[in-house]
């Protein structure tokens, strides 16, 4: 898992310091933030202290209306607990109190610099958060976009995954990574495939070398994460292993508790395994929306036999 510190959020969205410029290494472990209401009234059974606190007009509102006397009991009730930090969405004014609170106790005070609504605000750090503290491995392959739909292409070393990438990338779909791909677990649903920064935009061709995909092809041809949906595995052809069913039922590979459905495609001289991964992504696009061409099929014969039976 990623660490992530207080500094990183400001960074990332431009925030302000008020106070506690000296302790922005402050690490950050929840992957949601907070905006604390029932708190600021005496409620404390469910505190997430760990998460990022986040101020807005409601919250500052009301802080203003108390007496000084109160504002003081009611802010340090919530500082002692020393949650990483807070946010104040901009627009908000007469902040002294806070500040001196938040000096005191040593927890960052930040301010977002743009006017921003708290509820615009909340989903982006959220998002943000989730992203980086997800739990995440990396397994040797390649990852692409082919049509919208994230394919995580796997086989061992030689079999041809970048080689059939290439091909995929030269028909208009996009790398996302080649050779170290990192899955982050965003949820119990979805897995993310994304590179490891040094790898971006690079595909290792055997024979050729290193290419750089977006200045041959463009920036069409690379994407920074994708979620995925399949994952197909590229192996050595077997005579008689492969079955011509009318619908193939999908295996299924575990990556960090999520089952990613997964198709073996066996190699051969001569058969398209771009194309072939093509109609495998257009294929589960299509389950997805309940349509399968196996019972279309076999809808069309019962019509016929009833018909020729009428």
């Amino acid at each position: 898992m990623k660490k992530v510190t207080v500094k990183d959020l400001v960074r990332r969205f431009s925030l302000k310091v008020l106070a506690g410029e000296n302790q922005l290494e402050k690490v950050i472990t929840q992957s949601r933030v907070h905006r604390p209401g029932l708190e600021f009234v005496g409620h404390f059974d469910f505190f997430p202290t760990e998460q990022v606190q986040i101020l807005g007009t409601k919250e500052i509102t009301y802080l203003h209306k108390l007496s000084k006397e109160e504002r003081k009991v009611r802010i340090g009730n919530i500082v002692q607990y020393h949650p990483p930090c807070f946010i104040i969405t901009a627009g908000e004014v007469g902040l002294t109190y806070l500040m001196h609170h938040c000096t005191e106790q040593g927890i960052p005070l930040l301010i977002t610099k743009q006017p921003e609504t708290t509820s615009e605000f909340i989903p982006k750090v959220d998002a943000y958060l989730i992203k980086e503290l997800a739990p995440q491995i990396t397994v040797h392959g390649v990852c692409m976009n082919v049509s919208g739909i994230g394919i995580l292409i796997r086989g061992s070393s030689g079999v041809g995954k970048s080689e059939t990438a290439h091909t995929l990338i030269r028909r208009g779909h996009r790398l996302v990574s080649d050779d170290i791909v990192v899955l982050k677990k965003l949820s119990s649903q979805t897995i993310l495939g994304t590179h490891d920064e040094k790898s971006k935009e690079f595909l290792a061709l055997r024979s050729i070398g290193l290419l750089n995909v977006v200045r041959i092809y463009g920036r069409k041809a690379f994407q920074d994460e994708t979620r995925i949906a399949l994952d197909i595995h590229l192996t050595k052809w077997e005579k008689d292993a492969l079955y011509n069913d009318l619908e193939q039922e999908y295996l299924t590979t575990d990556y960090l508790g999520v089952k990613i459905p997964s198709i073996e495609i066996q190699l051969q001289p001569g058969r398209d395994v771009a194309g072939l991964i093509e109609a495998a992504a257009n294929n589960w696009y299509l389950k997805q929306l309940g349509y399968s061409a196996a019972e279309e099929f076999m809808s069309r014969i019962e019509a016929e036999i009833t018909e020729s039976d009428n």
